[in-house]
């Protein structure tokens, strides 16, 4: 796959993931915004977006082939591992430029910022740790 169509493909299932996240939890605080309902729509939409990239990633980005249930709570184990680590990027560049402008705008920018450099980060962490695609230079 050139690398034009990996990063469009890349690009668009972490657009969708988020919309199913953000649509989880507005489903789930439609019955009320009690700080227990929003905790429990950030987890659902968390999982649902999680779930929704795993599973595209590793079909269309990857071409990952692995079954089994085992192997694949042992993958996703680790797909969930590289975006705590890569989440940790783009919280500390919000913050970040909020601490040092402290400005909407710019805390839009380092949020920007940090997920760009968070989303390549884990896209190789993903390659090499998760799915493993073997002799496929990226």
């Amino acid at each position: 796959m050139n690398r034009v169509r990996l990063v469009l493909l890349y690009t668009m299932f972490a657009v969708v993931a988020t919309l199913c996240n953000l649509g989880v939890q507005r489903v789930i605080l439609l019955g009320g915004t009690e700080p227990v309902t929003l905790a429990c729509a950030m987890f659902a939409g968390t999982l649902v977006g999680l779930t929704v990239k795993f599973s595209l990633d590793k079909r269309w980005v990857f071409g990952d082939q692995t079954t089994g249930f085992r192997p694949q709570s042992i993958q996703f184990a680790f797909y969930s591992f590289n975006g705590i680590f890569t989440t940790a990027i783009f919280w500390l560049s919000e913050a970040g430029f909020w601490l040092v402008w402290q400005t909407e705008t710019m805390r839009e920018t380092g949020a920007i910022i940090g997920l760009i450099i968070g989303y390549i980060a884990k896209f190789y962490l993903d390659h090499r740790f998760v799915f493993a695609v073997a002799d496929e230079e990226v």
